[in-house]
């Protein structure tokens, strides 16, 4: 049999909110924070392209599992679109394809603005991590290759045209779902507008939970020399698991979840796992998913069948 390759660090577990800065890529800032963790197994929870900065969640251990959710958060933007030229990427990375001199005013912009918010029909950048054919799309638009990306619907919440901005510059305020690129409205708001313009900056300030007033910087989290200390900046699991009903579960229940088989709920489980559900996720809510705890830890996610709690992430804690 083949000898399980030791894997260097410890086994820490847990979420840390990382106030990535501009030029880190994100795979940059996992490395960073998993060394200065001395953490085994460490993942973020969706990609914050080198030009922008601001929350990138970090998942270690068993948080791993819960990226997806992270990945599938609500998320809050501000950015500035700098009007004058467009480039090949929509960001000021680019190079410039077309240039104009016209200008619209904030009252034209706030209006065009306000057509994209609801659910609408989104066409991802070329320049995106998504795949076509096995490959990504900006590798292949590097390459000069003609990429033709489907449209897929995404929800813009909230957009507001901030104050400050000014003739050449539009800073805006967007709260959006998962999916969505803020690229992709530029690009579109600037057609809608037939002006030319390209993200100049972009910052993250929420995902999730997570918020950019609670988030650490590199400086901060180096400036820590102890390395328990520095681990209780870290945040639980379930951080990232906001909208997901949470109870607490019988010591059998627990037995039977640490051995990853399902268990029947007792009575007043089902009742709060309902109740919390509706609290949550509104009263028509019939998603079955729950995260079952004990003693304040996150044992599993799971669904709820026939009375059963039926485990499909175990976290081994």
């Amino acid at each position: 049999m083949a000898r399980k390759k030791n894997r260097k660090g410890d086994p820490v577990h847990g979420w840390l909110n990382f106030n990535k800065p501009v030029e880190m890529t994100s795979t940059q800032a996992v490395g960073l924070v998993k060394r200065l963790f001395n953490a085994q197994k460490a993942g973020h929870g969706g990609t914050l392209d080198p030009l922008a900065d601001g929350v990138l969640p970090i998942a270690f251990g068993e948080a791993t599992k819960t990226s997806a959710y992270a990945m599938d958060a609500d998320k809050d933007y501000t950015f500035t679109i700098a009007w004058g030229s467009s480039t090949t990427t929509q960001d000021r990375e680019g190079d410039v394809v077309a240039q104009s001199g016209a200008r619209a005013s904030m009252e034209d912009i706030a209006a065009a603005l306000a057509t994209f918010v609801g659910d609408i029909e989104q066409v991802p950048p070329k320049f995106s991590a998504i795949k076509v054919n096995g490959e990504r799309a900006y590798d292949l638009a590097r390459d000069g290759e003609e990429v033709e990306l489907q449209s897929r619907q995404v929800t813009l919440y909230e957009a507001r045209l901030d104050e400050a901005s000014t003739r050449d510059e539009a800073i805006i305020h967007v709260t959006c779902g998962k999916g969505f690129y803020i690229r992709s409205l530029v690009r579109d708001l600037a057609a809608k507008l037939d002006l030319e313009g390209h993200v100049y900056a972009l910052k993250r300030t929420r995902v999730g939970n997570f918020e950019i007033s609670e988030g650490n910087t590199p400086e901060l989290l180096e400036a820590v020399s102890d390395l328990e200390t520095r681990r209780r900046l870290l945040v639980p699991i379930e951080a990232a698991l906001d909208d997901i009903p949470s109870i607490e579960i019988s010591s059998e229940g627990e037995m039977k979840l640490r051995n990853g088989n399902e268990f029947r709920l007792l009575p007043h489980e089902m009742s709060k796992f309902q109740t919390l559900r509706a609290e949550l996720q509104g009263e028509d809510s019939d998603d079955r998913v729950a995260l079952a705890m004990a003693d304040g830890t996150a044992l599993a996610l799971g669904e709820i069948r026939a009375g059963f709690f039926k485990p499909f992430r175990v976290f081994q804690i």
